[in-house]
């Protein structure tokens, strides 16, 4: 079976230093679970690739984790029914058959959270819903998220207390991500028509199989996209490594401690080349390129980097073909029993933090669910003021007020 078949795409990114970075699980795993695993996995991986051909219009550094990004759509999509779930389905690249689909997510994130909790390495990935009070969720939709998400359903009120339920989400995301994202919803997202709120954090930490030397590290020039130069804090080391070089680009994979979890970049020969490599990445390329690496020794050089992103995904997964979501003509009738609701956000913010010890990162993902608003209403049922004018010069040719119409 092809390697990258056991190779799970947690994380994309593209930093100024014109590397492209895959984190990417290694080891095999229990072969039932391998068997669910691999065509989510699959599906995350073209989902990721789908999703940063759009946010790589974007200037500068980019990071995001298509993961967190399609496990908070994926309990959404637990809701989702006819033309909207079809949608979904198409532009995430899930599973049509429902039945099937949230029991091979639910393996794929146990499996990963197991992994990460015996020692070579940190990975959490952890849910929750967030409900107003009151409002009637479907029990088969909640049971659903609990049972094959593990997310909790916790009630706040958006409709009395909206910067209540705000904070109270962001402290969750914060927690759940080691404090890396803090201030996840900002003012406004939410309001008193919000009903639902569906989080996902991702949290990972790993250290260099063969660490950097930190007195090794010392400032050396980096080439701007502009020609220019600019001095930054460079690790180096010499040691065996899968690698792999082309007449467009070099590609190095990394290890983290336990072998499991590894680091890939992608390395344009031109400093104008990114451009041209953003454009043929797909998940069968980075399949394919991952698979002819070979271990070599490597002098390896590679500018400390640390940032964050942030993202409102919604027009990205409107460009993919999810719009029916996002409209009146939501159906979500999987979460409620009324057509009434429809997503009016989905949030997403990152962090990275690669130095000489290792890695740490982090994603969370927010999906707001809100009330479909009743179209306006003009009723003239009090006292009220009228005039008559003439539209194309302005001037009022009538001016008055109702105070009885019955008088």
């Amino acid at each position: 079976m092809a390697r990258l078949g056991r190779m799970l795409v947690l994380l994309l990114m593209v930093v100024g230093f014109s590397a492209v970075l895959v984190i990417t699980q290694g080891a095999a795993v229990g072969e039932k679970v391998f068997a669910e695993a691999v065509p989510v996995a699959e599906g995350n991986n073209s989902f990721a690739c789908d999703l940063y051909e759009i946010l790589k219009n974007a200037e500068g550094n980019l990071f995001f984790s298509p993961l967190s990004i399609r496990t908070a759509l994926a309990m959404t999509y637990g809701g989702a029914r006819g033309e909207t779930a079809a949608q979904m389905a198409d532009a995430l690249n899930f599973d049509p058959n429902q039945d099937n689909f949230h029991p091979a997510m639910s393996a794929f994130i146990k499996e990963l959270n197991d992994s990460g909790s015996k020692g070579t390495y940190e990975l959490s990935i952890a849910n929750a819903l967030w409900g107003q009070k009151g409002f009637k969720f479907l029990s088969k939709f909640i049971a659903l998220t609990r049972n094959d998400y593990g997310a909790p359903f916790k009630k706040v009120d958006f409709s009395g207390e909206t910067e209540q339920a705000r904070q109270a989400i962001n402290a969750w995301v914060k927690k759940h991500t080691k404090e890396k994202i803090r201030n996840f919803i900002k003012r406004g997202v939410l309001s008193d028509v919000t009903r639902l709120v569906l989080t996902n954090a991702i949290y990972f930490k790993g250290t260099w199989e063969a660490q950097f030397d930190k007195t090794d590290t010392k400032d050396s020039p980096f080439e701007l996209r502009s020609g220019d130069l600019i001095y930054t804090p460079f690790m180096s080391q010499r040691g065996e490594f899968r690698y792999l070089e082309n007449d467009r680009f070099q590609a190095l994979e990394m290890p983290y401690a336990g072998g499991r979890l590894a680091m890939a970049f992608f390395l344009p020969k031109q400093v104008e080349g990114l451009a041209r490599l953003e454009k043929s990445i797909s998940a069968a390329k980075l399949e394919l390129w991952l698979n002819a690496m070979n271990l070599s020794e490597v002098d390896v050089y590679l500018p400390k980097f640390k940032f964050s992103s942030g993202f409102d995904l919604v027009d990205a997964l409107k460009s993919l073909g999810m719009i029916d979501a996002f409209g009146l003509s939501a159906d979500l009738t999987g979460m409620v029993e009324i057509p009434d609701i429809f997503i009016s956000a989905v949030i997403h913010k990152a962090f990275v933090d690669v130095n000489e010890e290792g890695t740490e990162a982090s994603g969370a993902t927010g999906v707001v669910i809100d009330f479909k608003a009743a179209p306006n209403a003009f009723r003239a049922d009090h006292p009220f003021l009228f005039l008559i004018r003439d539209v194309e010069t302005g001037a009022i040719l009538f001016m008055g007020r109702v105070t009885n119409p019955q008088e």
